[in-house]
């Protein structure tokens, strides 16, 4: 299989999806666990706070990359 090198730009957008995917799922998957945790406890408070820590940490997890590629 042939490589892409670094600098290709097909290879920079994957790198990019990859790294955008990541964060969705960091702050979804906080939303989903507060979910399960009010169905278990008969709450009502879990999912809006795993909503409220996924997307702090969702966007902290973007901002840090976006600086990390702006040092580039």
């Amino acid at each position: 299989m042939a490589r892409i090198p670094s600098n290709a730009p097909i290879g920079e957008a994957l790198a990019w999806a990859s790294r955008i995917i990541a964060a969705g799922v960091v702050m979804v998957l906080p939303v989903i666990a507060g979910r399960w945790g009010d169905d278990r406890l008969g709450s009502r408070f879990l999912a809006p706070i795993g909503l409220v820590v996924g997307f702090v940490a969702g966007l902290g997890w973007i901002v840090r990359m976006a600086a990390r590629a702006k040092q580039r």
